[in-house]
């Protein structure tokens, strides 16, 4: 489990930063960057870079390794911390609390502000790197390619997904992003993988999630994962999470992630409830759905 950074970077001081972002900035050109090259990248004395280097490699946030040269690479840790100092700086939320999830391509954190909100750090690439260079189009046109980069455009595009859905369909509302992070509204409600419905709910709960994809394929997106893990049951209906992954409905794979989708959903509702959930049309179904002409599930049901 990656550890939050919150209670290491009051430690930090400004000097550290400019270390931080200079590793950084080399890591655009190669894994690891050589120690000679950090003061120019961060504008401090070689002496400086040295002592600082210290504190981070003693703090976790920068990984050392002795190759043709000694060379130095952020740990995700040092880039959370970057993020962090960047959202504390703009002030986005005053602290960082209990993790609401860890998975092997997120953390999610709870952090306070007027309201509670969810802090997500992206994941993508850091353990599955070679997995995500090849089923990410995102990596594509990039001969040096970084898990900074690869969990850096995932938020981007998380963020841009849910900017451009928020509200026309039930899906966190965004707040601010800052490379592989972003801040959005905090969900009260349980996973849909670990909701026991009521024989009253399985088929409406179902179409509500069918209605949401419908209206999201009508606002420019396929979330493209979707699954019982990535729905929230909520006391008001639905929110659907998780948007890394979303392609615009112009992609040449829409229709067919679509159809996934819809398989993916309407599988899991038959298996967990077989007595209340039919066998399902699932190419008619994803065709109303881009259609907009999806009113209930009942009328794909063979």
């Amino acid at each position: 489990m990656v550890q939050n950074v919150a209670s290491v970077i009051a430690d930090l001081e400004p000097e550290d930063f400019y270390l931080l972002s200079g590793v950084e900035q080399g890591m655009r050109f190669s894994e690891y960057v050589d120690r000679e090259k950090l003061p120019e990248y961060t504008r401090l004395s070689a002496e400086d870079v040295d002592y600082r280097l210290d504190r981070c490699e003693d703090r976790g946030l920068v990984e050392r390794k002795t190759i043709q040269y000694e060379g130095f690479k952020l740990t995700f840790e040092g880039y959370d911390a970057l993020a962090l100092h960047t959202f504390a700086e703009r002030e986005t939320f005053d602290g960082v609390g209990a993790p609401l999830g860890v998975g092997k391509e997120s953390d999610v954190y709870e952090v306070r502000s007027y309201r509670p909100l969810a802090l997500k750090y992206h994941r993508e690439g850091y353990t599955n790197f070679r997995e995500v260079m090849k089923e990410r189009d995102y990596t594509a046109d990039r001969d040096h390619v970084s898990w900074q980069y690869t969990a850096r455009k995932a938020a981007e595009r998380e963020y841009d997904a849910l900017e451009a859905l928020y509200p026309d369909v039930s899906v966190p509302q965004p707040v601010d992003h800052n490379r592989h992070a972003l801040v959005m509204e905090k969900v009260d409600g349980v996973e849909l993988s670990r909701t026991k419905l009521t024989d009253a709910q399985v088929v409406p709960v179902m179409e509500l999630i069918l209605a949401e994809m419908a209206t999201a394929y009508a606002e420019g997106y396929v979330h493209a994962d979707m699954s019982e893990y990535n729905v929230f049951v909520t006391e008001a209906g639905v929110v659907v999470f998780d948007w890394p992954q979303a392609v615009p409905t112009d992609h040449e794979n829409a229709r067919e992630l679509l159809e996934r989708d819809v398989e993916n959903l309407v599988g899991y509702f038959a298996r967990k409830y077989p007595s209340h959930v039919d066998e399902i049309d699932v190419p008619g179904l994803a065709a109303a759905l881009a259609d907009d002409s999806f009113e209930s599930a009942a009328e794909f049901a063979e």
